[in-house]
């Protein structure tokens, strides 16, 4: 890919991302998205097949900017479950306030709106993803709580983590972010920690 066709693409994003978050992720077209961006629509679609794979490409980037990979560094460097898990909990917990204007939008469309619900699904398929890993993590270190089939825990763990709960403790009842981080790492280690369920 080009300098320029790079440009393009990015800038493309960055509307996209611009658009979703003012209008609340409802009625973002192509003809929208390529005004923004100061383009012809036809030059949205030859970097973007379709308006899923737009918004699947929109989402990733933001995370792309906001470092994600570097960000999760010490959650990837965890060697144990235990400590996989708190790791993630906190950088799960300091991460969703950064992202929650994309995030409310994609949840606020995709009900209505299939390349939103893509975009939507991409993003929640890799945090269930690192939850499957910190309970495989905790399963092959033998500290993974009694009863737990590994799919129930990482779906309980991911259920635990999402957002509307986070917007339910943090905006609804107002928990600063630390305490938010602290008593999530504290309950998902009670839940899933041997040990730990009677701490």
């Amino acid at each position: 890919m080009s300098s320029g066709q790079s440009e393009t693409r990015t800038r493309i994003l960055e509307a996209t991302w611009r658009l979703m978050e003012e209008r609340n992720g409802q009625g973002v077209r192509m003809r929208d998205v390529a005004e923004a961006a100061g383009i012809s629509r036809q030059a949205v679609y030859d970097h973007f097949g379709s308006r899923a794979e737009l918004m699947v490409a929109t989402a990733r980037y933001g995370d792309k900017v906001r470092g994600l990979d570097e960000r999760l560094r010490r959650y990837r460097a965890a060697t144990g479950g235990a400590e996989r898990l708190e790791t993630f909990v906190e950088f799960w917990g300091n991460y969703i306030p950064e992202i929650y204007g994309i995030a409310r939008a994609l949840m606020a469309a995709r009900e209505t709106d299939e390349a939103v619900a893509a975009a939507w699904d991409d993003r929640m398929a890799v945090v269930h993803e690192a939850c499957r890993n910190i309970v495989d993590r905790l399963h092959c270190d033998g500290t993974l709580a009694l009863g737990w089939s590994l799919e129930e825990a990482a779906d309980l763990l991911w259920t635990m983590l999402s957002i509307r709960n986070w917007e339910s403790l943090t905006l609804e009842r107002g928990w600063p972010p630390g305490r938010y981080v602290a008593r999530m790492q504290e309950l998902t280690k009670r839940a899933f920690v041997r040990g730990s369920e009677g701490a």
